[in-house]
């Protein structure tokens, strides 16, 4: 198994970790999501890619999936789950990403959630035909509040940067991001996850209005 690791040159360990472990590190400034995963593509040189991220990892029943994988489909669906402040949210269960498949299959695609044209929010996407592996992706993304702020205010900065909005838009999407806050909360159930439940619901239902009012800051 041979293991590629891009560092945006971070400041902490992670290439003496990495390199410990017998990866192949390259070194290169920050860009954007869709580049960076892209320049990662060009230096596999396996028959398969499993991308994760840094955040990321593997559950039991995932890691046996994997090493059963009999490679009868040209790309595998894994489920991620997201966690929030050390526990998995119900909003962010079993999110269904294209995370495994074989070179030369997939293509990678930015879905900004407001429109624009934003290298944000990136999806494997697989021309062939494609199967699911059990298992779970940990997805341990938000530590505490403080984190979510910090990523919700760059991710919707990114987004806003790639859009050219409208008040008119702007009033729509805050209108319907009330609606969308009740269907979260209540019909997805994130009120059952109490206070950090509403506050991801509010915060994931305004998210698009947030893009839209940054886009007219601009």
């Amino acid at each position: 198994m041979r293991v590629f690791v891009l560092d945006a040159c971070s400041r902490d360990h992670t290439l003496q970790f990495a390199r410990a472990s017998g990866a192949e590190v390259v070194q290169r400034e920050w860009t954007d999501f869709v580049d960076a995963r892209r320049f990662a593509l060009e230096h596999v040189r396996t028959p398969w890619v499993l991308m994760i991220d840094a955040d990321e990892a593997l559950d039991d029943v995932l890691r046996a999936s994997l090493g059963a994988c009999d490679g009868g489909a040209d790309g595998y669906v894994v489920n991620r789950t997201t966690y929030f402040c050390g526990r998995p949210m119900r909003l962010w269960l079993n999110e269904p990403l294209l995370r495994l498949f074989r070179m030369g299959t997939a293509s990678l695609e930015a879905h900004p959630a407001a429109g624009g044209n934003a290298p944000i929010h990136e999806r494997w996407r697989s021309a062939g035909k494609v199967a699911t592996l059990s298992g779970t992706l940990l997805h341990f993304s938000y530590p505490d509040y403080a984190t979510y702020r910090v990523k919700y205010d760059a991710y919707t900065a990114a987004e806003a940067t790639g859009l050219h909005g409208s008040p008119l838009h702007a009033i729509g999407a805050w209108a319907a991001g009330v609606l969308r806050f009740f269907w979260l909360a209540f019909g997805r159930g994130a009120v059952l996850d109490g206070t950090r439940g509403i506050y991801v619901a509010y915060k994931s239902a305004m998210y698009p209005a947030t893009v839209l009012s940054k886009s007219l800051r601009r």
